[in-house]
């Protein structure tokens, strides 16, 4: 395994990065479809712009967390110049080991009782 195929050597993520993987982990989207699952999950509080979200797309396809989809909706309910992305099975891994190292700090959160609604 080379390094870059560590999904380890990806961690932390930054925050949109994450948004953008996690906006993948269930279906396949295009750019703007992305930005507007981040905008839907987040109740409008995470806005990715087409700056961030096509810089960090770049990444990604270079990393290989995601590839453009071969598959495409039926052509009359899509514009063919949309490209499709999807999770490749390092990207999973990766947004998975995130999405646990982000639940292990909540869970020390917790007990240091940081989030109990009392305090």
């Amino acid at each position: 395994m080379n390094a870059n195929s560590d999904p380890n050597n990806f961690l932390p993520l930054k925050p949109a990065v994450f948004h953008i993987l996690l906006s993948l982990a269930d279906a396949e989207r295009h750019g703007y479809g992305i930005m507007q699952e981040v905008l839907f999950r987040t109740d409008g509080r995470v806005k990715i712009g087409p700056g961030t979200l096509y810089g960090a797309i770049k990444r990604l396809l270079a990393d290989g967390l995601i590839a453009e989809s071969e598959e495409r909706p039926d052509p009359q309910l899509d514009d063919e110049r949309r490209r499709y992305y999807c999770l490749t099975e390092l990207g999973r891994k990766v947004i998975t080991l995130e999405a646990k190292r982000l639940a292990n700090l909540v869970d020390m959160a917790h007990a240091k009782q940081l989030l109990n609604p009392t305090r």
